[in-house]
């Protein structure tokens, strides 16, 4: 466990990469109430490079001094300086979810609805944030690599249950309409795991799960790093337990709803995954990918003939 009396083997991070990496290291051998901040600091980091301890302690439903025991724990003399760390980010970092969200809030309160009206209005504030956080925090490489590893693969297996449940299966059905074989491993007849058994090293799996993250998609992803296939993962945080084995790693933090969390930024998410995947399956169209649907298909086939003309007679 990090602390002072191993500054000189293991440096105190100075920037916001190393203690995120640390933070993420020493997850798993964390208390459950240390493991709750770092989820908070992790997934905000403008909240704690700029507001009070107070205010964070609040928001992150915690007593101050245990930030204090928190910051201390990672090797820093006390709050205020693994607060300078995170602050250090903030001249190249885009404004986070919190921000946004207070942004829009504002501009949009002289419009304010009440009612139904009111909720769809919050929710789709929300969603907004949500999908610019999104825009901000994915690289070209990761959706690059992803294709490569979708195009190549022999089978594509997907896994996501619970609330990312919709996301697989949108993906599963995405991905087959670029005539890729793809398994989603459902529960259905308790055979999910049995039949992630069957991954090789010649397929990927994309395993989808936020918190709290089905028991059922992280064994899975464990079957599949024992059989050396390739894991894309899409989660919430890199404390995530899909995080540690990923090969491609996509984070899509989570704010908490009043009743629910939004699917709007990991459904965006998996559509521009797909379309770059077209988009590398398709290197010969002039115009953008095209991700063909059911219905186009079944004119496609309908109108063949015509095109083709009718066959000649016979004599």
């Amino acid at each position: 466990m990090p602390g002072k009396d191993n500054r000189q083997t293991d440096p105190t991070p100075k920037n916001y990469e190393g203690i995120v990496n640390l933070i993420a290291q020493e997850y798993p051998n964390l208390s459950q109430g240390f493991q709750q901040i770092a989820r908070f600091f992790t997934q905000n980091p403008n909240v704690i490079a700029l507001e009070s301890i107070n205010a964070i302690a609040a928001q992150c439903g915690t007593h101050p001094s245990s930030l204090v025991r928190f910051a201390q724990n990672f090797g820093y003399s006390g709050f205020k300086e693994l607060q300078a760390v995170f602050q250090t980010r903030l001249a190249t970092a885009a404004p986070g979810f919190r921000e946004r969200l207070s942004a829009l809030e504002s501009e949009l309160s002289r419009n304010e609805e009440r009612g139904n009206l009111g909720y769809l209005r919050q929710l789709v504030v929300r969603d907004i944030a949500a999908l610019q956080d999104l825009l901000e925090g994915v690289a070209e490489e990761e959706l690059a690599a992803t294709a490569q590893l979708l195009a190549k693969a022999e089978t594509i297996y997907i896994a996501g249950q619970l609330r990312s449940e919709p996301i697989a299966s949108f993906l599963r059905y995405v991905l087959t309409m670029l005539r890729r074989r793809v398994v989603l491993l459902d529960p259905a007849g308790g055979l999910a795991q049995e039949m992630a058994a069957t991954i090789s090293e010649r397929d990927v799996l994309v395993a989808i799960a936020f918190r709290h993250y089905a028991k059922e998609v992280v064994a899975i992803s464990d079957v599949a790093v024992g059989s050396g296939a390739p894991i894309i993962a899409i989660t919430d945080s890199q404390l995530s337990p899909l995080a540690k084995d990923a090969r491609v790693l996509f984070t899509v933090p989570e704010d908490e709803y009043t009743f629910s969390r939004s699917l709007a930024a990991p459904m965006c998410l998996v559509q521009c995954i797909a379309v770059a995947t077209a988009a590398l399956l398709q290197p010969s169209r002039d115009e953008a990918p095209r991700i063909p649907t059911v219905t186009g298909i079944a004119r496609d086939r309908s109108t063949e003939p015509k095109r083709r003309g009718k066959a000649p007679a016979k004599p």
